[in-house]
């Protein structure tokens, strides 16, 4: 009962005497010879130790606090050699760096079995990591005499019980953080990377930062300017070439949190230093900080949504050209091209908030994902990325080798083919405008991944004696990053939004925004230019017309009616220009009679079975004046007379012929289209011929 009493009260003065050690907030490992502050390890043959001790405990008051369960067999002495084996674990002689001397085996096995009758009455078990077998087989006390010369005199680590060992990285006091943070740096838990960055100094980064934010302010300029020009006119950009708005509103979006970022410098990237806690400015991390939060959320979730968008355009180009979906049929899937489109980013953006895995950037002064953290680089930036480049260069290339089939294939006119051909080239100018870019950034993130672990092993060695922590024992290579790579990547990643202005820069756009600032109506501006600029090609009407639909001549005294491909040239010269209402997919007229225009159609080519073109005419009671002399007419009433007379003579003799030949060819469109041409829609019959050519004349 005495021995029971006598064996508490030396646990709780061991302990009372351990707490005023461990209290010592300001305590760090040197990884260099210290003085030893152990109580029981006072005393001995030497009086500096190296820390971190064999076990791997970090300081002298991590090692006193798991020698408590020894002090009271210490106190008993149930073992003359359990003192000095214990400290030769706990409180190992210093040597030189990076070296730990192990004591023999004898020494353990002598103290194991000295004190095994006591710790089996108290229950206490040999602890795993002091195995006796771990220890070089020797017979000699501890320490050697070997161990207590100077640096220079110390045998090589080759001798028997020196073990050469690679501590990793461990994390400085400068840069530790509080645990509830759950910040992580190279693996290590409550540690982050320093601010600005680890790599470059203030210095280096201070024309980076600015290269970056006059970068921000172009792709911010270009990308507003195309959202602007789509608020002038919605209508002008219809599937399949909306996804672009939203493509340049996602990378407006990036620009300008690049833009904040260049701003706020080190505001919200960084967290800032404190002396009097021996900490220095280190890289934000988490969800804690709510403006890097925020920046956070708009930078990734625009920059998804952007790639998003593009594969989306590429989709609806694919539709137009293989299946030649019409723009109201694509808009029909407008729905579902959102939810993917915003859906995706959103989910991913959710998921890395939840993860905790957001990171300040040191060089652009924003918040982003897999600054340091290699798998969430890898898992949420290079694949997701990847992806939406495969699809879309996928159905891209379908989209254009349809287009060039039908180009090859099938006749056009010389007019309307050079349209398609400079479509086909607006498409691959914009694309590899997308595209080169984005792969430049995928590139810099792969060539960034795979050499991180090499640049980190290389600053951990240049900065390990500032910062007091082990050297690494084994480097392969020395490697340092570039900082022309940093910028490279944030200017691709901006660049990619520019090619938006690409697609809405011609003379058309001018001409709106100069009738925009002079206050013009709307609709007066679309009709002037109209006029003035003459006809562009629309994709989706270039597209949505059947093999045996008829072309359209602009002639004022004759129609010839052909074969068409996918378009004529009245739907060719209605660039961004809403479908009229008085007309569907197959071109019919919805509409009935309407007023008489200024010309008529008179003479149509017929298809014969051979396959060749006859012309067959239908001549006016009157005789109408030339083309060329219509602006001549001195009396209105004259023209007016003339189109009525080739109204009712196309009505009275050419009826039968017209139907008889839709019946036997399968030709029922050539009958709506001069149905339309006669009854004169604006827009698309021969109002719209006289006001091209009159403007022309």
């Amino acid at each position: 009962m005495a021995l029971l009493w006598f064996l508490t009260v030396a646990a709780a003065v061991a302990a009372c005497a351990a707490v005023p050690m461990a209290a010592d907030a300001s305590s760090h490992s040197m990884f260099t010879c210290e003085p030893i502050t152990l109580r029981m390890c006072q005393g001995l043959p030497y009086n500096s130790t190296f820390m971190p001790n064999v076990l791997n405990h970090y300081d002298q008051q991590t090692a006193a606090l798991a020698m408590e369960p020894f002090h009271p067999m210490v106190n008993l002495q149930c073992s003359q050699e359990l003192r000095m084996f214990l400290c030769a674990l706990y409180a190992p002689v210093c040597t030189e760096y990076g070296r730990v001397t192990l004591p023999c085996r004898r020494l353990c096995l002598q103290a194991r079995s000295d004190c095994y009758g006591l710790m089996d009455m108290f229950g206490v078990s040999w602890p795993q990591e002091m195995d006796c077998n771990r220890f070089p087989d020797c017979d000699e006390p501890y320490p050697r005499a070997a161990d207590l010369l100077s640096s220079s005199e110390t045998p090589s680590p080759e001798a028997p019980g020196a073990v050469q060992r690679d501590y990793g990285f461990w994390c400085p006091r400068e840069l530790k953080m509080d645990p509830d943070l759950g910040y992580s740096f190279m693996g290590v838990r409550d540690c982050s990377p320093p601010c600005p960055n680890m790599y470059f100094g203030r210095e280096e980064l201070a024309p980076a930062r600015y290269f970056i934010g006059v970068a921000s302010i172009v792709c911010l300029s270009a990308t507003l300017f195309t959202f602007l020009t789509f608020l002038i006119d919605v209508s002008r950009f219809r599937y399949p070439e909306r996804p672009i708005i939203f493509y340049a509103v996602c990378y407006m979006m990036v620009s300008l949190a690049f833009f904040l970022g260049f701003l706020l410098d080190d505001a919200v990237a960084c967290n800032p230093a404190s002396p009097g806690r021996f900490r220095a400015a280190t890289v934000t991390q988490g969800s804690h900080n709510k403006a890097c939060t925020l920046l956070f959320m708009v930078l990734y979730f625009f920059t998804m949504a952007g790639s998003v968008w593009w594969v989306v355009l590429t989709v609806t180009w694919f539709l137009a050209a293989v299946p030649k979906w019409g723009s109201e049929a694509i808009e029909k899937k407008a729905l579902l091209f959102h939810a993917c489109a915003w859906g995706l980013p959103g989910a991913l953006t959710v998921t890395l908030l939840a993860m905790n895995k957001i990171e300040g950037d040191g060089v652009s002064g924003v918040c982003f994902v897999g600054l340091y953290d290699l798998t969430a680089l890898r898992w949420f930036l290079l694949a997701p990325l990847g992806v939406d480049v495969v699809v879309g260069v996928a159905l891209l290339l379908a989209g254009i080798a349809a287009l060039n089939r039908v180009r090859m294939e099938i006749p056009l006119e010389k007019e309307n083919r050079e349209k398609l051909v400079k479509f086909m080239i607006r498409i691959a100018v914009f694309s590899v405008l997308y595209l080169v870019p984005l792969l430049t950034v995928l590139a810099c993130y792969l060539y960034e991944s795979s050499h991180r672990p090499a640049w980190e092993t290389t600053w951990v060695q240049e900065r390990c004696k500032e910062y007091h922590i082990p050297c690494p024992y084994q480097v392969e290579q020395n490697s340092r990053p570039d900082l022309v790579l940093f910028i490279t990547k944030y200017l691709m990643m901006l660049i990619v939004g520019i090619p938006s202005v690409f697609w809405v820069g011609s003379k058309k756009t001018c001409f709106e925004w100069a009738s925009f600032f002079h206050g013009k109506r709307r609709k007066e501006m679309v009709h002037k230019s109209h006029q003035a600029l003459g006809p562009e090609p629309d994709f989706a009407q270039l597209l949505l017309r059947e093999p045996s639909r008829p072309i359209v001549r602009k002639s004022c005294g004759t129609s010839t009616q052909g074969t068409s491909t996918h378009a004529s040239s009245t739907h060719l010269a209605m660039l961004d220009q809403p479908a009229s209402g008085s007309t569907s997919r197959a071109g019919s007229v919805r509409s009935g009679p309407s007023k008489s225009s200024g010309s008529s159609f008179h003479g149509s080519l017929r298809r014969s079975r051979d396959g060749r073109y006859t012309a067959s005419s239908f001549r006016a009671k009157e005789e109408c004046p030339p083309y060329g002399s219509l602006p001549r007419l001195k009396d209105q009433s004259q023209s007016r007379h003339c189109s009525n007379n080739r109204l009712d003579s196309l009505s009275r003799h050419g009826s039968t012929q017209r139907l008889e030949s839709q019946s036997r060819h399968s030709s029922v469109r050539d009958l709506s289209v001069a149905t339309q041409a006669v009854h004169g829609v604006p827009g698309h019959g021969v109002h719209r011929v006289l006001e091209e050519d009159g403007t022309r004349a």
